[in-house]
């Protein structure tokens, strides 16, 4: 059917919206026809009324790998100012949902990787399978963090641990006990968890836990929360559009043998 070959399937199942990315080929990557799919979605989901909490999940093997880096090989951006207005959008599509009204739950399985563990980290819930892997790899192909979110999460050590590197396999367990997930269920048990977890929000007083999850959120803002990732989105421009050695020889690669052959090139490195 038509309706599967959409880059997301937004569903509504009594009071709960289902976000499912729905590029199982490309492990979910988000590439423009997903971010701008997604980006309506939530806007529908935010403007029903019968919608009170909404799932977040992926289709296929995993929840997802992050940007679609094939796609932004073929764009060949150069400079700061053609970066900016990109990340900008970018940084947004992460954000809203952090800044959603109504409370947004991760249901994670296999890889939620780069970007892909940026959305789960904005989610204000998150459940993952026994199985899943967790990371952020952007330092090991000379990339930066878009929404710096993970300092708020969890502490500087953990974050920097993370980070500084960017070890993409780190299992679920780990992940709970750094304070970044709620909770591990069996592999296959994670959208029932998250369901079980929305049906509880949604019978609760839905103005009072909007103005909860805001107040919450304002402790973060009043800390400097926004203001500190603005100035990280500005670092991930300098970056980005830095073309640092690690990064121009992970684009070689990848434009000449392929975005697997780049891969393996840069994670040899890290092999003990």
């Amino acid at each position: 059917p038509a309706m599967t070959e959409e880059p997301v399937v937004a569903t509504i199942e009594g009071r709960i919206g289902i976000l499912t990315f729905n590029r199982p080929g490309s492990m979910n990557a988000f590439n423009g026809a997903l971010i701008s799919a997604a980006n309506a979605a939530m806007r529908r989901f935010r403007d029903d009324e019968a919608v009170l909490a909404v799932i977040v999940r992926g289709n296929g093997r995993c929840f997802s790998a992050g940007f679609d880096l094939k796609e932004s090989a073929t764009r060949a951006i150069k400079g700061a100012e053609a970066w900016r207005p990109i990340l900008e959008y970018d940084f947004d599509f992460i954000l809203q949902f952090w800044d959603f009204p109504k409370p947004t739950i991760a249901a994670v399985h296999g890889y939620c990787l780069a970007a892909g563990f940026e959305v789960m980290l904005a989610c204000d819930m998150t459940v993952a399978g026994e199985s899943a892997l967790f990371g952020e790899p952007e330092v090991r192909f000379g990339s930066g963090m878009v929404a710096l979110l993970l300092p708020w999460i969890t502490g500087p050590k953990q974050a920097k641990e993370l980070l500084l590197t960017g070890n993409d396999r780190v299992p679920a367990r780990r992940m709970l006990s750094m304070g970044i997930i709620n909770d591990v269920v069996p592999d296959g048990q994670e959208l029932a968890a998250a369901t079980a977890l929305a049906e509880q929000i949604a019978a609760a007083a839905p103005e009072s836990v909007r103005l909860t999850k805001q107040a919450i959120n304002r402790t973060y803002e009043m800390a400097n929360m926004r203001q500190s990732l603005l100035a990280a989105l500005e670092t991930d421009i300098t970056i980005e559009s830095a073309e640092n050695p690690e990064r121009a020889e992970f684009n070689r690669i990848r434009t000449q043998e392929g975005l697997k052959a780049a891969l393996a090139w840069r994670d040899a490195k890290f092999r003990r």
